[in-house]
């Protein structure tokens, strides 16, 4: 069984950073601008606006 991590991504519009579990199940919003940083995609969250920093166990 895979296991699941949290990713600290930086939000490619105003550079603001976010924890964001790995497999998020609903839309994940940049809290500063309100861009959209991951959407779900059935297991892995899909990365949209936003770039990985680090992969947290």
């Amino acid at each position: 069984m895979s296991k699941a991590n949290f990713l600290r991504v930086t939000c490619v519009d105003c550079g603001n950073e976010a924890i964001i579990f790995e497999r998020a199940s609903t839309h994940i919003a940049c809290s500063i601008c309100g861009a959209t940083l991951a959407k779900p995609a059935g297991g892995k969250a899909q990365l949209s606006g936003s770039t990985i920093v680090d992969v947290l166990e």
